[in-house]
């Protein structure tokens, strides 16, 4: 039992250290990509795959060479990871439950509405500080340029990503003719020029949020098992450390296969008289 729980504690630690690479790799590559705009999830993405990498390592450690200090650290830390995975699980579900885009009639891509999202984000998008790093990367990114060609059946034909739907044109309902507009207040914020565009529209910013909450989304997947790997890890890291430390105290107090001093049960002494009397009957 002690050799088959420590070694599957060293080889679900093991898969978990290598799944830790990736994670990592990822945040570093978005981190790194000029098209990525949601800088937000880069931070999670490396804080949970170098703590993955940590804990991992100090389980396998602890495991394979018996080093009881190393579980203790190890199961310690893994509570509060599992505790922390959860929650920010929880709160990237709540987060992204609402949103979505809708239909334009006629038209195959779909629009977007800043207030149809949850209140957080759109604090997020809000912040002049935050959207000014978002409006750049769009720009480096030519998300915009792509669509410049387009003619006026494309926009009827063909789709659009949340960005480019948002950011790139304006919103369907607009109406500029004879000099006089017709629509919402993004319909005013529209520009013909090539660094304004829609940028400042809340179309725009929903736009964004709607990337956000398909990313997040996928990385709440990513997350739910993740805690299922990290929960099958810590019971199997628990009964490694109660192996640990019965093979480094064979003989500790609390062992419940040490020997006992034998006392006879309550009723041994009336048993072995009632079996006297009865031979003496008989």
């Amino acid at each position: 039992m002690y050799r088959f729980s420590n070694t599957v504690i060293g080889v679900l630690n093991l898969l978990s250290l290598l799944a830790s690479i990736p994670i990592i790799g990822a945040a570093l590559w978005k981190a790194r990509s000029s098209t990525t705009c949601e800088n937000f999830l880069q931070t999670p993405l490396l804080v949970i795959g170098f703590i993955i990498l940590l804990v991992s390592l100090a389980g396998f450690i602890g495991a394979c060479f018996n080093v009881a200090w190393a579980l203790w650290v190890y199961l310690v830390v893994m509570i509060f990871l599992i505790a922390t995975l959860m929650g920010l699980t929880l709160f990237g579900l709540v987060v992204t439950s609402q949103g979505g885009g809708v239909e334009v009639p006629g038209r195959v891509y779909k629009e977007y509405r800043l207030g149809d999202y949850h209140p957080w984000l759109r604090e997020r998008v809000r912040d002049p500080q935050y959207w000014i790093s978002i409006r750049s990367c769009i720009l480096s990114s030519k998300t915009c340029a792509k669509i410049e060609s387009w003619t006026t059946l494309d926009y009827f034909q063909r789709d659009m990503t949340s960005v480019q739907s948002g950011c790139c044109k304006p919103p369907t309902a607009c109406t500029y003719d004879t000099g006089v507009i017709v629509g919402g207040e993004d319909c005013y914020r529209w520009n013909n020029g090539i660094e304004t565009l829609c940028y400042e529209c809340d179309a725009c910013k929903a736009g964004v949020l709607e990337e956000i909450r398909l990313d997040w989304r996928k990385l709440s997947v990513v997350n739910i098992l993740v805690l299922v790997l990290l929960i099958a890890v810590y019971a199997a890291g628990c009964c490694a450390f109660h192996n640990t430390r019965h093979a480094a105290h064979p003989y500790h107090p609390s062992d419940d296969n040490r020997m006992t001093k034998v006392r006879p049960r309550w009723d041994y002494y009336w048993w072995r008289w009632w079996h006297e009397k009865k031979e003496q009957l008989y």
